[in-house]
């Protein structure tokens, strides 16, 4: 049975941690297997990082830079070094590949959201692998993914794929960090999100020298790619091959279970492709109404309006003590939302001299995080 395939390479897997110059071995070995995967009719999409780590070891550099502008310029050496090698593989492997390079605003826009799903539902249809990285020459720290962990989940959620591996520098998620703790337990299955929070808090935020993703970052990426149905697996980088054995039944690695009910692409666009513009204070009656009982936002639950922002704008919404419970586009702009805020939903046509909408955010614009 045809499945869509994401897979997510990180620096650490692609490079050697001395010298930051790249495994070849392990390039090819992954080619070698996305063409394979190809060759029995899966959609295949390979999220690759790597481009700064590469920029560093063409230019003698032996660290990662700081400053962004020079950050940006190793990113733009790198990313040309590093697709001509992959080119060349799947070249010899005879199976064409294009280079796809995003960045946060293209996912913002709805528009511009569906643009990119239909050029990588053209794509895959041609029989071609995307390779996806951050545009980090261009994107700016506000509009960046972050990671390629987060970029990988939400391609995957983009495209309705059914695996997301994300390959790392360890076999495993492990109880906590392996090689600082002799004694870390390894998790073979994550079945719910709240699994996911509970492990959270012991893992190591770090990544590697050369890459910018942690443990924690995995995990971000894999609640992102469950909530959209799509099963994820982390699991060592330094043997691709693993993932045709995964997609035959073998117990590697570690699997997170997709929800049996994911959401809609429209919230999940909301939930994780916009970029709030601000936040919404809510009561506890107001945390109650939409998370419990499934109801649109109204004023009068608003204690407080924090940020600039327009009608359909993003925003978060918190509880008192400042944790996100949900996001939502709003039917009102910041300026308004200060005077309505606290009131009834009758009173609004009265202090703002103009006949509003009912409702704050409508449930349907409406997503629990």
């Amino acid at each position: 049975m045809t499945k869509t395939i994401v897979v997510k390479i990180g620096t650490s897997s692609l490079t050697q941690p001395e010298t930051g110059q790249l495994a070849l071995s392990t390039i090819a070995t992954l080619a070698e297997t996305l063409s394979h995967l190809r060759r029995q009719g899966h959609r295949v999409i390979l999220v690759s990082s790597g481009a700064v780590g590469v920029g560093c070891a063409r230019l003698g550099l032996t660290e990662k830079p700081k400053a962004i502008a020079l950050k940006q310029a190793v990113a733009a050496v790198g990313q040309g070094r590093l697709i001509r090698v992959y080119d060349d593989l799947f070249t010899t492997l005879q199976q064409p590949i294009a280079q796809v390079l995003l960045t946060r605003s293209d996912l913002v826009q709805r528009s511009r959201y569906l643009n990119v799903y239909n050029t990588f539902k053209e794509l895959l249809e041609l029989g071609i692998i995307p390779v996806v990285n951050e545009n980090d020459t261009v994107a700016v720290e506000e509009l960046k993914f972050g990671d390629n962990d987060t970029l990988s989940a939400l391609v995957a959620s983009l495209v309705h794929a059914d695996w997301l591996f994300l390959l790392t520098d360890v076999d495993r998620l492990y109880s906590a960090d392996p090689r600082s703790v002799p004694d870390a337990q390894p998790i073979s299955l994550v079945s719910n999100i709240k699994e996911l929070e509970e492990l959270q808090v012991q893992t190591g935020a770090q990544g590697s020298q050369w890459g910018t993703g942690g443990m924690v970052t995995k995990i971000s990426a894999a609640r992102i790619a469950t909530a959209a149905g799509v099963r994820t697996v982390i699991t060592e980088g330094r043997h691709p091959s693993n993932i045709k054995q995964i997609l035959q039944g073998e117990s590697i690695g570690t699997h997170f279970e997709a929800q049996p009910e994911p959401t809609s692409a429209r919230k999940r666009w909301i939930a994780y492709g916009v970029v709030p513009s601000g936040r919404l204070y809510l009561d506890e009656g107001a945390v109650i109404a939409i998370s419990r009982a499934g109801k649109s936002l109204l004023a009068a639950g608003i204690t407080a309006v924090e940020g600039e922002f327009d009608s359909q704008d993003a925003v978060q919404l918190c509880d008192k003590s400042g944790k996100e419970v949900a996001r939502g586009l709003v039917n009102y702009n910041s300026t308004e939302l200060q005077k309505i805020c606290g009131r009834r939903s009758s009173e609004i046509p009265t202090i703002l001299g103009y006949e509003g909408a009912e409702t704050v955010i409508h449930r349907d614009n409406l997503v629990l995080t």
